[in-house]
């Protein structure tokens, strides 16, 4: 079964060749599909120079146009039968990608979810209100879709292909996790979550979510959740 692993970047120069490397050293049938959405610093000529034709695809989106959109210029690409994002940042750790896979492997399921939240692994402890969004956001979110699921927010999210090329994706930024998480529970699909470990970085180490995004959240899950009915 092979492993399509979409990964969205901007402005990660520091990590992009450890998550590249640490993707591709595992033990699955594997392509990698980097998405380099409009970066300004050095990430573009990493990709140029040592990835785009060696360790896996590269797009390049001419704008800052955010993940969303970044997903979607990746899914364009995928040629495997399952599909997975995969954040650049170093905050997922890839081994666990292969707990994702293994339910749909053993066709228990088509959606898997990697959750920071039931996991009894690792967890850097960091940003109390920041953890607080996360599980209000996909409280919301339960209320709408009738799943009960831990961490909507969650950056692992694997779909069989063939599942995640039935639903037409709008959002380009951020709400794509509350977008895809109404349209996939609307098609009736087996949802899995598996605990992961999470290493969180805080903003001073470049992380790019903050409560804008909260706010956005909140009105993809009222628009896709609710509105959509």
């Amino acid at each position: 079964m092979k492993l399509s692993v979409i990964i969205p970047v901007y402005n990660e120069e520091a990590t992009i060749r450890e998550i590249v490397n640490r993707v591709r050293a595992l033990p699955v049938d594997l392509e990698i599909i980097v998405v380099d959405d409009g970066s300004t610093d050095g990430t573009r000529g990493i990709l140029e120079s040592e990835i785009e034709g060696k360790l896996g695809q590269v797009i390049y989106q001419p704008l800052n146009r955010g993940k969303g959109a970044a997903v979607r210029a990746g899914l364009e690409r995928v040629t495997g039968e399952v599909v997975v994002i995969q954040d650049a940042d170093l905050e997922y750790e890839p081994e666990d990608l292969l707990d994702l896979l293994r339910p749909i492997e053993k066709k228990k399921a088509d959606v898997v979810y990697g959750s920071r939240f039931v996991s009894g692994k690792a967890h850097r402890v960091l940003l109390f209100w920041h953890s607080v969004g996360n599980h209000f956001l996909t409280l919301l979110s339960n209320c709408f879709t009738n799943l009960n699921l831990t961490d909507m927010e969650t950056c692992y999210k694997m779909f069989r292909t063939d599942i995640i090329r039935q639903i037409h994706l709008e959002q380009d930024r951020f709400g794509f996790e509350p977008e895809v998480t109404a349209k996939v529970s609307r098609l009736g699909c087996r949802i899995f979550e598996v605990g992961i470990s999470y290493s969180g970085r805080d903003y001073s180490q470049g992380k790019k979510i903050g409560w804008k995004d909260g706010v956005i959240a909140i009105w993809c899950i009222l628009k896709y959740g609710l509105f959509a009915r």
